[in-house]
């Protein structure tokens, strides 16, 4: 019972006049969101939040791309060096002595022709 004797209410009149002395008290309590002018602004504030968060999913998705183009370049760069390798010992596996010698390892019945190739011409 006495700590209802102590309660004071103040009326509304008193505690506006007791906000608009201190702005700041007035934000944290969250009643300068139902004044008039404020939230004639909520659908641009709503906008402004949502470009936010568009600005945002953009930039992620930015990073995102980078990072997998990155990844496709290393592997672009690997994939170049495997295709020049491999060149290099197709050219190498393909010269004439080295056919010869796989045709002998392998045990094939196949010969060189000593007779050297000619060109046709219907002139």
């Amino acid at each position: 019972m006495e700590n209802e004797k102590n309660i004071e209410f103040i009326s509304a009149k008193a505690e506006e006049k007791e906000l608009k002395k201190n702005p700041f008290k007035e934000f944290l309590t969250g009643s300068i969101l139902v004044r008039e002018n404020i939230a004639k602004q909520f659908p641009f504030l709503f906008f402004l939040v949502g470009l936010g968060l568009l600005y945002i999913g953009n930039r992620y998705h930015a990073e995102k791309v980078y990072r997998e183009t990155l990844s496709i370049q290393n592997e672009l760069a690997e994939l170049r060096a495997e295709a020049v390798s491999c060149a290099s010992e197709l050219m190498f596996l393909s010269k004439q002595s080295e056919v010869l010698q796989l045709m002998d390892e392998y045990g094939l019945d196949l010969k060189e022709s000593l007779i050297p190739p000619y060109k046709l011409s219907l002139d």
